[in-house]
This record gives structure tokens, sequence and C-alpha cells, in this order.
């Protein structure tokens, strides 16, 4: 008999014999199972990193630490991988210091000791907000993680007041999640202003990045933008004006990705004389975008827009109130060419009234995947300060902004479609106070502003929550308005979906993986 023969042979026995096995083991006279459709169920572990806050001696940085009450976050334990025998182990939530750069942009050592924030690292139950203050240009970048109840919708803010020099503002952002791609429309490398894109690594093992720079007329030539290592648990931040011999660009979008491991990323602008703040991630490219919570009193809007795809995008541009959705005067529209950065002033746009911008094709049977930003200034002369508001995606179940003061703080719930129904929260306080939740419906077509959810008995601050209820989608934004000395202070977090739970699909017996 030939040996192919005999191999048939012998691979068709082992087969029954496996079958058999299996059809044994099943339960008696029944069949096996059918799949199950998937379950969300609450992560068991969120990573977080804090890019450096300030380079400046007088910068005074708040960290709070929160963690959501709600689905998935009781009282229980993580039984991680590193439990022993199912041995439960206590939630946690760790920052530590993301050495390996200087805040000043270059590799090396300092020449001082990081001064790392303590509080955040002391949280030990879900629905309490807890802070840390540092200060100083020593402060270093962290990286996070937090573990079992602590984990689902885990959020830390970073606000950061420097409150004279050339980064003068009110800096503040929500610490990123890592990851591989990010796009930061309403950069510049313009002689007035220095925007730095930190890169943080929050792993064990080295990660290598791209940066791509895009100005009106297209990429533009650069240099040392391929291959950019960082190292394990490390921090680099690149000076962007460094980047490319075609300095003096306005409006750029800036393009980050990762060849291998992960990122997080966040782009700190300062201008000389309109003041500093940090570009957040916009969200991943749509034809539609929603750019929410701009300022009543904004003095100045510049929409940033930047089309990656091979075709070009024409926009309606919409302004999103309280009362309605209206087109601005004479800034109805933008054409944005493939491959270019374009941009837009949008004068008098708000009109004493805080609004959302609304960005949508001007064909709806020509949808082109755009990505966006606004630069928005408050107060005139020598007392200016800047913000950025980039687009953002619509909360899908739960999102969260800490560091929220009894004044000064400004929620702007937008629906640009269908009505909506939300559940917004005002955790405990830092210090003390009693939370407090109420349930808003915001027509369709227009914004909403709450200003008067507050802690009873607030000491401290406190965290806001939005949780969609019913109907249309809904974007949000948080302004703090922190005013010094005459300048109007200011930064605006948008709210993205914390990914509190995941999709878990059920599992049950299937022989068919052995055919």
């Amino acid at each position: 008999m030939k040996r192919t023969t005999l191999s048939l042979i012998a691979g068709a026995t082992a087969l029954a014999a496996v079958t058999g096995f299996a059809a044994l083991t099943a339960p008696d006279g029944t069949a096996a199972p059918e799949a199950k459709a998937t379950t969300r169920l609450p992560v068991e572990r969120a990573g977080l990193v804090c890019p450096v806050p300030s380079t400046s001696e007088v910068a005074e940085t708040l960290y709070t630490s929160y963690t959501p009450t709600g689905t998935g976050t009781g009282t229980g334990t993580s039984t991680g991988a590193g439990s022993a025998a199912g041995k439960a182990e206590p939630p946690t939530a760790l920052l530590r210091t993301a050495a390996g750069a200087t805040p000043s942009g270059g590799t090396g050592k300092t020449g001082k000791t990081p001064k790392a924030a303590k509080a955040p690292a002391t949280v030990t139950a879900p629905g309490k907000p807890v802070t840390a203050e540092a200060d100083g240009a020593s402060v270093p970048a962290l990286t996070g993680s937090a573990t079992g109840a602590l984990a689902p919708g885990w959020t830390v803010q970073q606000t950061t007041v420097v409150p004279a020099g050339g980064a003068r503002g009110l800096l503040g952002l929500g610490c990123g999640v890592p990851d591989t791609d990010f796009w930061f429309p309403a950069a510049s490398t313009a002689k007035d202003r220095q925007d730095y894109v930190h890169l943080t690594n929050p792993d064990d093992t080295a990660a290598v990045a791209d940066i791509e720079l895009y100005g009106p007329e297209g990429l533009l030539k650069s240099q040392f933008t391929e291959g950019i290592p960082v190292p394990a648990r490390s921090t680099v931040p690149v000076l962007l004006s460094t980047l490319t011999s075609e300095a003096g660009r306005k409006d750029v979008t800036v393009h980050v990705t990762t060849r291998s491991g992960r990122v997080g990323a966040a782009v700190a602008a300062a201008d000389d004389k309109l003041g500093s703040d940090w570009i957040a991630p916009a969200a991943d490219p749509a034809s539609s975008a929603v750019l929410p919570g701009i300022p009543a009193d904004a003095t100045s809007v510049r929409l940033v827009a930047f089309a990656p795809g091979e075709e070009d995008a024409d926009l309606k541009v919409q302004l999103v109130t309280a009362s309605g959705t209206i087109v601005p005067a004479g800034a109805d529209s933008l054409h944005v060419k493939s491959g270019m950065t374009a941009a837009a002033d949008l004068p008098d746009l708000t009109r004493g009234a805080v609004g959302s911008l609304l960005l949508t094709p001007s064909d709806p049977k020509k949808p082109t995947p755009v990505v966006a930003a606004l630069q928005v200034v408050r107060g005139k002369g020598a007392n200016t300060e800047i913000a950025f508001i980039p687009a953002t995606a619509a909360v899908s179940a739960r999102a969260t902004v800490a560091d929220n003061r009894a004044k000064g703080s400004t929620l702007s719930l937008t629906a640009p479609g269908a009505e909506a129904r939300v559940k917004v929260t005002a955790s405990a306080g830092s210090a003390g106070g009693t939370p407090v939740s109420r349930t808003v419906t915001v027509k369709a077509g227009t914004t909403t502003v709450l200003t008067d959810l507050v802690p009873g008995g607030l000491k401290g601050s406190y965290a806001l929550t939005v949780e969609p209820l019913s109907g249309g989608k809904v974007h949000a934004a948080r302004t703090l308005a922190l005013p010094e000395d005459g300048v109007p202070m200011f930064t605006v977090q948008t709210f993205v979906d914390d990914r509190g739970t995941v999709e878990v699909p059920s599992a049950h017996q299937d022989l068919g993986v052995l055919d």
C-alpha cells in the first residue's frame, strides 16, 4: 500500500476519534447550542496618557482623576490573568512618570528631578473625583492604567494655568487613549506660533511614529518626520516648524501615525499674541462634522478643514443655535481640495449666543470625508485668549469631562438631526458635595446650554457625565472659563465616548472547526 494512502487512512481515523470524543462529551440527546448575539460587558482595563503640561516655570497644573458610577462600575474587583487561582485583586487607577525626553523638545536629561502628580494614583472608588497639583516646568508626562471597577469610563483631566509669558493662557486637555492614527487640523508653523506635537508611549516596547504636515498647497516638504522613535514609557515633544523647510504656514493639518506600537498624541499650541492651549485629536474623517461649544462671546472663529481622500469636498457651513440652525452670513460654504488644508474666518459668528458648527456635504449625493477644527479667540487687544475645538463624534453610550468649577463651566449639547434625550450628571465634589442628575431634551437642530448643574454643597471641582437615553445623536462640549488679570482665559473640551464597555461574542460548541 502506498505511503500516501496510509497517511489518508491515519488522518481519517484521527478525525473520527476526535469527532467521536466531542460527541460523547456533549449532553446526551442534545444538539450543539446555537451562537448567541454579542453582549456588551464593562472593560476590565483602561489606559491613558497625559503629555508634559507646560515648559513655563510659573505654570500651575491640576490633575483630576475620575471614574463615573453606573453600568459595570460597582464594587467588584479585578480577576485578571495576574491573579493567582482566581484570587480577587483590588481595582487600581495609577499614573506613572513617562521618562526619556525633556519638556523643551529634545531627548536627554533636564538636570531636574521630575515632579509627578500624587493624588490621581489614589482613586479608590467610582463617583468621586480626586485631584492633585503639580507646578513648574519640570512636571513630566504621565502614563496610566485603571483596572477592575475603576476602569470603565476612567477619565483624567489636565488643566494648566500659565499667568504670564509667551505661553500665557489656560490649557485644558483630557488625557488621551493610546492609538495608531491621529488628525490635528488648526495647527500652525507660523512665525508667531510655537506648536509641539507630543508623542507619549505608555507601553513596555518602543514605538515608531510618522508625522505628515499638510498646508494649503498640499503635503509640505519635510525632514526628520519618518520613523521617529518613541522609547518605551517615554515622551517625545517635536516642534512642528523644525520639520519642514516650508515654515511660516498659518494653517496646517498634522497627521500622526505609527509604524509599530501605539502612542498618545496631542498638539500644544502657543501664540505670541493670542495665548495658548492644547489641540486635541479630531474625530475620524467623515462626510459630516460637528464642532460643539463655541463660546457666546467669541471675538474670532477660524475654521480649518482637510480632505484626506482623492476627491475634493464641498461643505455646507451652518451654525446650530438654541433657536435652530442658521447659515452664517458670508460664510455659508467651504471648498476643500483633496490633500490640502482649507481655512475660513467666520466673523461675528455667535452674535452673543453659544453655538455649534455643523459641516455637511453641499451635495448629499457626493459625500467626501474631511477632518476639521476651530480656532476660537475671546477678548480683544492685549487681553486675548485662544482655544481649539476639534470635530467630535456623537456620544454613543457615555462620556465624561472632569475638572468643572462652581463658576465658569458651560455645558453645550447639540442635536444636529432628530430630537434627543440625555442624562447629565454632576458628580460629587473632589472635597465634598452631593451628586445631582438631570434629564435634558435637546430639540432637533438646536444647541442646549447648561450652566447651573452643580453638585449640592460643592467643595472642590466636579465631573460632568453625559449619557444618551433616546432619540437622535448628541454632541457635547464643556467650556471652562477662569479669567485672570483682565484676560478671559478659557479652554474647551469635547466629550469623547469613554469606551466603558466592549462587545464580547458568546462562545459555543462547533465541530465545524475540525473540517
